[in-house]
């Protein structure tokens, strides 16, 4: 397209172009009232084959509403010579001449005034406040043009951590914290407004120290600061004697999310909604279903969590085997050699069906009696960083040592055949593949691992951290050196940090 944009919006503009256009906005676009919500569920169908999705478009020139995926609104441009249409998702008009989606300053803000009225209908005000620099700031990027620019060999973002007494727990997972992307955009776009005192409040700290991490400087930092409200915040890990890096994940989460503010104000209506940086990030939805034995009726739950533990062969606990007949062989996709244990053994484990026995029955409500049942964990929604806790350390009243089984984990994981809508495709505990396997959502890439060295008693943790897509760093407290993929992939692992490959716009 050339720089002048598109010059076949022309032909659109005419009579009273300006109003129709806003009034496809108010009800097939942006939909603030619930009136026009509904409408636009009933209307909003494709006119050639009768779907809601596949990128439905609807023509400029008349009225029509079109599949963009199956081509059914080229079909209609071409035959009835209408070059432009919207998208009813997302906004944006799209040229059938050019074969992209164009920009018109005037048609752009239509929309834009649309879209806020829309918001403020649906009592949600501005979603994304503009930043307008300040005379100060002004002031400063005259002053400073210098620009840096990030380049595939860009070391910025990797800093050392100092130890400060048996506090490599804490800096292996501030590195991980430190190096997952929308938490590190959040940060460094200033998005935290603080309603704390900023000396108390961790989230401010965490903004601190993504700053000193991507300030450039190479001296190893000191992280008393984060220590000293880590011990405020969650006492249970205040001192100096060596602390599980799980146990402190979880906790800094807690923290974090206790700290975080709505950017749209005050939570949601639903009280056990937050749409805080951390619940964004972290927060997916394990769905329990509870089977009556006798009348089958089925008992769902779906509660929130941030990591998934996940029990290792070696532990006490009984340890299903990998299929019926399993002896190493290639399942769903992962070979292992030798019948080593993967990650996908692990979750496919996680997710089986549990016969819980007569001593713990349950009150079925379709039978109104104690019947016997059995128990599945499956993936209602996951969530963008997926973390797996390997549980290694096994403390009962009889024993407490370390199980340093192998575990295999991929750089690439399908989480598709452990959620809740995949259930009807298992038979016997295995997954059987789909024949469409172009669905990405539930695809994550490795970004993150910690490693545990020693003995339950004497240890030491370490993470690998991956700096850009195939470079790989390994952060051992000050300390950073090159790592290798298949350093990473050979440690034993302890937390297995995945990031969503694909997310969906909001």
């Amino acid at each position: 397209m050339s720089p002048a944009g598109c010059s076949h919006v022309n032909a659109f503009k005419v009579d009273n172009w300006k109003q129709n256009l806003r009034v496809i906005y108010q009800c097939f676009v942006w939909s603030g009232s619930a009136e026009t919500r509904k409408r636009k569920a009933k209307s909003c169908i494709c006119h050639l084959c009768g779907a809601h999705l596949n990128r439905l478009h609807s023509c400029l020139h008349c009225v029509f509403f079109g599949c963009f995926s199956k081509k059914h609104i080229h079909e209609h441009a071409k035959s009835k010579r209408h070059n432009l249409a919207i998208d009813l998702l997302y906004g944006g008009i799209y040229c059938f001449v050019c074969q992209d989606y164009i920009y018109d300053k005037d048609m752009e803000q239509i929309a834009k005034e649309e879209q806020r009225k829309a918001w403020k209908l649906q009592g949600i005000g501005e979603k994304y406040s503009m930043w307008e620099p300040t005379k100060r700031e002004l002031e400063l990027l005259r002053h400073n043009p210098k620009r840096r620019k990030i380049t595939a060999n860009c070391t910025i973002g990797l800093r050392g951590l100092i130890n400060l007494g048996n506090t490599c727990f804490m800096n292996c997972i501030v590195q991980a914290l430190t190096h997952t992307p929308l938490l590190r955009d959040f940060f460094l776009s200033d998005r935290h407004k603080c309603e704390m005192q900023s000396n108390s409040c961790l989230v401010c700290e965490m903004s601190q120290l993504f700053q000193e991490f991507y300030s450039g400087h190479r001296s190893p930092h000191i992280p008393f600061r984060l220590l000293h409200l880590v011990w405020t915040h969650a006492r249970h890990l205040a001192g100096y004697e060596q602390q599980d890096a799980h146990e402190f994940l979880i906790a800094a989460l807690d923290v974090l999310h206790r700290h975080c503010k709505d950017d749209n104000g005050k939570k949601a209506n639903n009280p056990n909604h937050c749409s805080c940086i951390i619940d964004q990030i972290f927060t997916g939805g394990l769905q329990s279903d509870v089977t009556c034995q006798v009348c089958h009726g089925v008992s769902t739950t779906i509660d929130p969590f941030w990591d998934i533990s996940l029990d290792l062969p070696g532990s006490s606990t009984p340890f299903w085997p990998l299929s019926p007949g399993s002896d190493g062989s290639v399942v769903n996709g992962d070979g292992h050699p030798s019948g080593a244990t993967t990650l996908t053994d692990c979750l496919r484990r996680f997710t089986r069906p549990e016969h819980l026995g007569s001593s713990a029955k349950i009150k079925c409500s379709g039978c109104h009696s104690y019947q016997e049942s059995t128990k599945q964990l499956t993936m209602k929604r996951l969530p963008i960083v997926a973390c797996f806790h390997l549980k290694r350390f096994e403390h009962s009243a009889k024993l407490r040592r370390k199980i340093t089984t192998y575990v295999s984990f991929p750089l690439e994981l399908d989480m598709t055949p452990f959620m809740a809508s995949s259930k009807e495709s298992r038979m016997n505990g295995q997954y059987l593949q789909p024949v469409d396997s172009l669905n990405n959502d539930n695809k994550y890439s490795l970004f993150a691992v910690v490693n545990h060295q020693g003995t339950l008693e004497s240890g030491h943790y370490t993470t690998f951290i991956r700096q850009h897509k195939d470079q790989w760093f390994k952060c051992d407290d000050a300390i950073i050196t090159k790592a290798s993929i298949k350093d990473v992939l050979d440690s034993e692992g302890y937390l297995l940090f995945y990031h969503k490959q694909f997310l969906e716009y909001e």
